[in-house]
């Protein structure tokens, strides 16, 4: 499947080019938005949640943003991923074009607006006098964990939901719940040790974890936590591709 991927580069630069277009032409803001987005969503929560969790957090702005920002890559890659087939049916049914590309270019477009939220998340700890420390370079391993996860999810979706088309809505509630078993603005702490247990056996929250240490705490990640988020990532790509591989001639009947 992948074999023809270099040959395939520079159709996948116009894909991305045109999800960055087609999402900002009306706009009067255009990519400004992808800055403000992250901003305004950290300002409406911060304002919400640090009354509650204020005092038992150091820095409740870094510690949402931290969290909101790799939960969000998460969110947009793999519901974007999941749609890409059938958004782009009418294209794939007049020419041939390599049908986990439009999957990748979705990703890849999402992974651009997750390092604009990583400028603001810098600008958001300069602005509340966090630390900037060595782990920060670290912090690229859970990183490129959690991108493998995101494109074994959403090659796995992308094949669901052209065959069954509730996957989307189902996919909907579970990233609703997903989000609250994410700690992403809630200390850890505050529920019952066995949700704890269960809570850590998310990968997304693995992620956020391994990435607030060395982003706020500046430690190297809990290593069985790091493992952990490899062998899911991993074991999820790898079976998203062979998924994707086994279907992938027969996703255009279905759409």
């Amino acid at each position: 499947m992948f074999d023809t991927f270099a040959e395939k580069k520079f159709l996948l630069k116009e894909l991305v080019k045109k999800d960055l277009t087609s999402k900002y032409k009306d706009s009067v803001l255009g990519i400004l938005w992808s800055f403000f987005n992250p901003l305004l969503i950290m300002l409406v929560f911060t304002a919400i949640f640090s009354m509650l969790f204020g005092r038992q957090i150091e820095n409740y702005p870094v510690y949402f943003l931290t969290g909101r920002v790799i939960y969000d890559f998460y969110n947009t890659g793999t519901k974007g991923a999941m749609g890409s087939i059938k958004k782009n049916g009418n294209l794939l049914k007049k020419i041939y074009v390599p049908k986990y590309m439009f999957s990748v270019s979705t990703i890849c477009y999402e992974f651009i607006n997750f390092l604009i939220s990583l400028v603001i998340l810098f600008i958001v700890m300069i602005i509340t006098g966090a630390s900037f420390h060595w782990t920060i370079i670290v912090s690229v391993v859970p990183m490129i964990f959690l991108l493998c996860l995101i494109f074994g999810v959403g090659l796995i979706l992308a094949v669901c939901n052209t065959y069954f088309s509730d996957i989307g809505h189902l996919y909907k509630v579970f990233t609703l719940v997903l989000m609250y078993a994410s700690a992403l603005f809630y200390p850890m702490e505050i529920v019952p040790p066995l949700v704890q247990k269960i809570f850590t056996l998310n990968p997304v929250y693995s992620a956020i974890s391994c990435f607030r240490e060395c982003i706020s705490y500046g430690v190297l990640p809990n290593g069985s936590t790091l493992l952990y988020l490899a062998a899911f990532s991993l074991t999820t790509l790898g079976i998203g591709i062979c998924l994707f591989k086994i279907y992938e001639k027969k996703l255009v009947l279905e759409i």
